[in-house]
């Protein structure tokens, strides 16, 4: 079979559906590998010092007070999964063919011809030959081509910080 051929035989709907089927497949992959990664973030825990007060004394006596650590998972302190999408996919097929057809002809003739005494003979003698060539070149590639780009987290994989501050508010 021609790769012309191979390449005529293959319906572009199934090319087109094929490409489909294997970005989705992709993308499923890509997808649970950030939610893989999402879950170990989350579940490695480090010790955070969430404030550390530097005081200035009247003297100008600097001293630091921090306060205790905290263990924080690695999503807390703010590292995210990178999630993917894909954002372009092109199929692209190109055939050349190239055909040509040579034809040779060869015509040999020759002629004889005896007199003797009042009888005479002619003989003609011809060969043909006929040769006809047929070529073809046939240069076929597909190509496709499939654009993968970052995205922001899902906006809830990383958990809303809120504080309440229950100390005493300064009189006065």
């Amino acid at each position: 079979m021609s790769v012309g051929q191979e390449l005529l035989d293959v319906p572009l709907p199934d090319m087109v559906l094929n490409l489909a089927m294997g970005v989705a497949k992709a993308q499923k992959a890509l997808d649970q590998n950030s939610v893989e990664t999402a879950k170990a973030l989350s579940e490695e825990k480090i010790d955070v010092v969430p404030m550390i007060t530097e005081t200035i004394d009247e003297e100008g006596k600097v001293t630091f007070d921090a306060a205790g650590a905290v263990p924080m998972s690695l999503i807390q302190v703010g590292l995210n999964p990178t999630f993917y999408q894909f954002s372009e996919t092109t199929i692209e097929v190109s055939m050349d063919i190239k055909t040509t057809t040579s034809t040779e002809a060869n015509v040999k003739a020759t002629a004889e011809a005896k007199v003797g005494f009042s009888v005479w003979s002619a003989s003609i003698k011809v060969e043909a030959s006929f040769n006809r060539k047929f070529g073809q070149e046939v240069h076929g590639t597909s190509k496709m081509v499939v654009k993968l780009v970052p995205v922001p987290p899902p906006p809830l994989i990383a958990p809303k910080l809120e504080v309440v501050d229950n100390r005493p508010k300064p009189q006065g």
